[in-house]
């Protein structure tokens, strides 16, 4: 089985990248979602964040605008979230994976904002960034609901830079032209690989 890693910065298009993968019937495990679910109510990942920061949850799941106020510009207390959430987000990675070789898939993506970044690159074949103009990618992060100019440069500070990301890459998809081409190159990929 194939193994795609999928990423790109903050309002590139990835998760329309995602959706086109998955109307390709190619299973896509999303990071986004199992934080979410590791931080929604009795989740795996909600104890020990309270422990570590207190008053951070409530009524059994996260409060993720308290979270968000005590990590933010904290480069320490992220540090000490990323210890507890990433090694779960890995282990239901691993069993996403498990779970589709079983099925006898032959590719699966994994949808990773910070697979470069935290060193995710080991654990895929081929790596597809999707990649926007800049200022494409600012409007579209800065219709977000509660988005503001300081909160988009925080996430990107923490980003590595599209260019470098888009030299790391096997493929690159650019969705700054027209949603039509950058489907155009997913199908052109998932037609390569598969046998």
């Amino acid at each position: 089985m194939k193994v795609l890693g999928l990423t790109g910065s903050i309002g590139m298009g990835k998760s329309t990248a995602a959706n086109t993968f998955r109307r390709l019937r190619i299973p896509v495990f999303d990071a986004d979602a199992a934080v979410h679910r590791l931080q929604g109510k009795g989740g795996a990942a909600v104890r020990p964040i309270e422990a570590a920061f207190p008053g951070t949850t409530k009524d059994g799941r996260l409060d993720r605008e308290a979270l968000r106020r005590r990590v933010l510009g904290d480069p320490a207390a992220l540090t000490r979230l990323e210890r507890i959430v990433h090694p779960l987000v890995r282990r239901a990675e691993f069993s996403f994976l498990a779970a589709a070789r079983r099925r006898g898939e032959p590719i699966a993506v994994l949808d990773i904002p910070l697979l470069l970044e935290t060193g995710g690159r080991r654990h895929v074949d081929q790596v597809i960034v999707v990649s926007a103009p800049p200022a494409v990618q600012r409007a579209r992060v800065l219709t977000r609901r509660g988005m503001t100019e300081d909160r988009l440069q925080a996430i990107l500070a923490r980003q590595m830079p599209d260019a470098l990301k888009r030299k790391k890459a096997d493929h690159v998809v650019r969705t700054g032209l027209s949603r039509h081409a950058a489907q155009q190159h997913i199908r052109r990929i998932v037609r390569e690989l598969r046998p």
